[in-house]
């Protein structure tokens, strides 16, 4: 999310999560201000995430500054102790499982609509001693069938919502949303 506006819209819609972009070289980046924002404009029964690709220690005040339910970070990023969020690692094909997190994202796209490998993710969503999150190049036209054949425990949409880089379509989120709700209870 870039805006209150989008992520206000997500959340009508009936999105469990939404996140932001920080410490990240993309056109979805905000600042941490802004992430903080964002934040606070959404319910507190929304799970709010500051996501990063950053890999450097100097990076994560910025992100907590945010106020986030979880972060979502790469590899071996470490967060201080008792920072207070939940943290999701993410995983590429070829990486290993972790269990030093609280979930962890497949995605090889970051953001780039890329689609996901569906063996590595099966692989990960059978042997996950947490929670799977599946990402990808995932879309209203196929997010149906990238659950029933990977089964994660939740799916996480960008660039597949989108009317432009960063700019969310209103028709596409609640399709997206609806099809996802439809998947929980067939």
């Amino acid at each position: 999310m870039t805006s209150v506006r989008d992520a206000l819209l997500a959340v009508a819609a009936g999105a469990d999560a939404i996140g932001v972009v920080l410490a990240s070289p993309s056109p979805r980046a905000v600042t941490p201000e802004v992430a903080r924002e964002i934040f606070a404009a959404v319910s507190p029964f929304v799970t709010t995430v500051a996501v990063t690709s950053t890999d450097r220690p100097e990076d994560v005040p910025a992100l907590l500054f945010s106020r986030p339910d979880a972060v979502q970070v790469p590899g071996d990023l470490e967060l201080p102790p008792h920072a207070g969020v939940r943290v999701i690692r993410m995983l590429s094909p070829g990486d290993a499982l972790r269990d030093d997190c609280d979930a962890v994202i497949v995605d090889n796209s970051h953001g780039t609509g890329r689609a996901f490998d569906p063996e590595y993710a099966r692989a990960c969503v059978a042997a996950s001693p947490v929670p799977v999150i599946l990402a990808g190049g995932l879309t209203p036209g196929n997010v149906a069938d990238a659950i029933l054949a990977v089964r994660p425990h939740a799916v996480d949409v960008c660039s597949g919502v989108e009317a432009a880089p960063g700019i969310k379509d209103e028709r596409l989120v609640r399709a997206f949303v609806k099809i996802c709700r439809m998947m929980d209870n067939p």
